[in-house]
């Protein structure tokens, strides 16, 4: 019976995860592109708190330019983009077994959707503009799946057995 490298199966692992958060970012970038309205809502909503508790104290953070909203959805949309784009290439060079620079470049990508869902859509969204206050434009569950995602398959690309691989490792 033939026996399996440990290795080689972590570095299978480390290349199909890092695949899936890239389709994932690939997708949300794809339907945020084609279907620009929906998502355009869920911002605008967003950042100008207008389904929150309306407190006099916290409505003074609200952005209510159109402009500036739409701008701020661009920017995420491009962000988003960047990050799917960071991510195939760094699968890519996973399936290159190139290891040492797959980790790094996969880390870039994943480090970009962790900042988009951590920082940008639970920090700044869910705590700045209130996010968390709105029945309806709540958007903290799906970021908190993504950012645990991601950080699950950046832990896993950092395993000792895909590191082992390579001499050269970062």
């Amino acid at each position: 019976m033939p026996t399996t490298n440990p290795r080689g199966a972590l570095t299978l692992t480390a290349t199909l995860l890092t695949a899936s958060v890239a389709l994932y970012m690939a997708l949300v970038a794809l339907g945020n592109i084609t279907d620009f309205g929906t998502n355009q809502d869920f911002v605008r909503h967003v950042l100008a708190m207008d389904t929150t508790f309306k407190d006099e104290d916290l409505m003074w953070r609200a952005i209510t330019s159109e402009g500036l909203q739409d701008a701020a959805y661009v920017a995420i949309i491009v962000w988003e983009t960047a990050a799917a784009l960071v991510l195939i290439y760094g699968t890519w060079l996973w399936t290159r077994h190139d290891h040492a620079h797959a980790r790094r470049v996969s880390t870039y990508g994943l480090l970009m959707v962790m900042l988009l869902f951590g920082a940008g859509f639970m920090a700044i969204g869910g705590e700045w503009f209130a996010m968390w206050q709105s029945k309806n434009w709540n958007g903290l569950d799906a970021a908190l799946r993504v950012f645990v995602f991601s950080g699950v398959v950046l832990l896993v690309d950092h395993l000792p057995g895909t590191r082992a691989e390579t001499r050269d490792a970062s």
